[in-house]
């Protein structure tokens, strides 16, 4: 390992090495390590380069590589600010082309947010349903809409969705066809029923006539065998 030096170092460079260049930079500039074979050698410089950001701290300024693929320069590891050549700019990250719903603003590279397309309110959620029924269920979908009121070029699809749908539960109950047809079941029974109670209760009648009958001729017949005094 090569003696650390204070003196003979390169401009900005506080503290370096024969083998490894600069160990330590001077305030305010950024250290950069550049490997060579199996070497890493520092370099001092007062702003990062394309691929890679700066990170500031109290021991001492680093340029960290950008981790994010096809990427020409960062804000942070994760988040791109430029992209290689060719790619489109989308919320820190590069694409071929624009994700679905956005397109490439005024020209540049980067996509827009379908924020421009100017929307109406919400309209109020409709009734539950489940399959155009508005009954014979419990669990169904509630749906609700709003307009494009204004698209970038013209191009309604870069919006965002005009329809937005989610789950209702309601307390179930019977459809009114269902209801009729219960009724009109109800009903035949309930006739069913009356029918047979008259029918029971003119057999009843007709068997207390018969009785009567019967009696009123054991009477007569008794009468009649009676000798005269």
């Amino acid at each position: 390992v090569s003696t650390e030096l204070s003196q003979g170092c390169a401009r900005g460079c506080d503290l370096c090495s024969e083998f490894n260049g600069c160990l330590r930079c001077s305030p305010k500039l950024f250290i950069l390590l550049e490997r060579n074979d199996i070497r890493q050698i520092g370099i001092c410089l007062p702003s990062c380069p394309l691929g890679y950001f700066g990170l500031r701290n109290t021991d001492m300024n680093k340029c960290i590589k950008c981790k994010i693929e096809n990427c020409e320069s960062c804000f942070s590891r994760n988040f791109c600010t430029k992209c290689k050549e060719g790619l489109y700019l989308h919320k820190g990250r590069c694409y071929v082309t624009c994700p679905e719903g956005y397109s490439a603003a005024n020209g540049t590279m980067e996509c827009s947010s379908p924020a421009q397309c100017e929307m109406s309110e919400w309209g109020s959620w409709g009734p539950c349903s489940k399959k155009r029924k508005l009954c014979g269920f419990k669990k169904g979908n509630e749906e609700r809409t709003r307009r494009i009121l204004q698209a970038p070029s013209g191009d309604m699809s870069l919006c965002p969705p005009t329809t937005e749908v989610r789950r209702c539960t309601v307390q179930k109950n019977q459809c009114p066809e269902g209801k009729r047809k219960k009724k009109e079941e109800q009903g035949k029974q309930d006739n069913a029923n009356g029918n047979r109670n008259r029918k029971d209760t003119k057999d009843a009648k007709s068997g207390t006539k018969k009785r009567k009958g019967r009696q009123r001729g054991a009477a007569t017949t008794a009468t009649a065998a009676s000798p005269a005094q």
